[in-house]
């Protein structure tokens, strides 16, 4: 038995989906279906089966480095060894037994305890991404999304064995998934290498899935995105996942949106920003302006006199739609246009209006 975490390859700081990942993609690679006559991957599959089923499951796992750090295995993991390390070291601390139970219970309940593993495993969660128009965002759409993934065999619907045949019990551990393996006068379970851990046996593999009973496909979804929807936000599609092997339940799907940027309006939480350019004898005198609103059509919007270079206006209910009802607001900030050209006349009626203002900066310089 080696070390579980160098056999996946992962840290032992791994987080349970890493664990998982690992593991997916060396059933894949060293799967004896895949590798047919070869005894090095029969051999290598068996190893990060057995490795998987203690390290997927936390109670195992916590168990299984508690052992470890106490020297319950020999170095590199050469299998349990009371001597030397051993010392001190308390069974009951995994429960029950205590200090009298007997300590192959406790091995066979942390490495076989879960009973075989599930033949009809569920399938891995997916994501796809989704760009959408601020308008579309706005007032809700229906996209058909493509996604690529392993989905159930149309050949085998899923059992991996050839059509008119079905799987059979394995003969080895009677559909346990497991056998008994003797390890220094203890019985402690290990996955059957006859049948891998699934409990049966298929002597006739699909021909399509190679006796997986999944496929790779092209599928396309339609997803319904509703108003008001913000940029990043994910909709969850429930069993649209990749699917399970040998029939097991599908992972789900998870559309990210992206939200184009727009020419005219800045999304802000349920909030939409505008600019409105405005002259200087509009900001000064006041003034009412037509502005386009999110979603389409315009508002009249009053600009008070007097009004400064940025001040925002607020437009209420003239935002995005919230997705619980209603919406958010329409804030429009001023901007002061000041020409870069003026003809001689205009210049003219400049100099004249300067000479009769206030100085500005009065106050600040003295």
């Amino acid at each position: 038995m080696g070390d579980f975490y160098q056999t996946l390859g992962v840290p032992k700081n791994a987080s349970q989906d890493d664990v998982k990942k690992a593991f997916r993609k060396l059933a894949r690679d060293f799967h004896p279906d895949k590798n047919p006559g070869d005894k090095h991957a029969e051999e290598r599959f068996k190893e990060i089966s057995e490795a998987y089923e203690t390290l997927s499951d936390v109670g195992k796992r916590k168990q299984y480095d508690e052992m470890s750090r106490l020297g319950a295995f020999g170095p590199a993991g050469g299998g349990f060894r009371p001597g030397a390390g051993y010392q001190g070291f308390d069974p009951g601390m995994f429960g029950e037994g205590g200090p009298q139970g007997d300590l192959g219970d406790i091995l066979g309940n942390l490495f076989g305890g879960r009973g075989r593993r599930k033949a009809n495993e569920r399938g891995d969660d997916l994501q796809v991404n989704v760009t959408i128009s601020f308008d579309d965002s706005l007032h809700g759409v229906t996209v058909r999304v493509p996604v690529a993934k392993p989905d159930t065999c149309d050949t085998c619907h899923g059992s991996g064995a050839k059509p008119g045949t079905m799987p059979k019990i394995c003969p080895q551990c009677q559909g346990r998934g497991s056998i008994a393996r003797n390890l220094g006068g203890f019985a402690m379970p290990q996955t059957c290498p006859q049948c891998h851990g699934s409990g049966s046996i298929i002597e006739q593999p699909c021909p399509d899935c190679g006796g997986n009973g999944v496929q790779h496909k092209t599928k396309r979804y339609a997803v319904k995105i509703p108003a008001g929807v913000k940029d990043g936000s994910k909709i969850h599609i429930k069993g649209k996942g990749e699917a399970g092997l040998r029939g097991g339940p599908a992972g789900d799907l998870y559309v990210k949106i992206s939200v184009e940027p727009d020419e005219l309006f800045e999304r802000r939480g349920d909030d939409v920003l505008l600019e409105v350019p405005v002259t200087i004898p509009e900001a000064a005198l006041g003034t009412s302006v037509k502005i386009p609103i999110p979603g389409g059509g315009r508002v009249a919007l009053k600009v008070p006199a007097g009004s400064q270079d940025g001040r925002t206006l607020r437009v209420r209910g003239k935002g995005a739609p919230r997705l619980k009802g209603g919406h958010g607001d329409l804030h429009v900030r001023l901007h002061v246009q000041v020409p870069d050209k003026l003809t001689k006349e205009q210049k003219q009626l400049f100099e004249k209006l300067g000479a009769t203002l206030p100085d500005p900066r009065a106050a600040v310089l003295g």
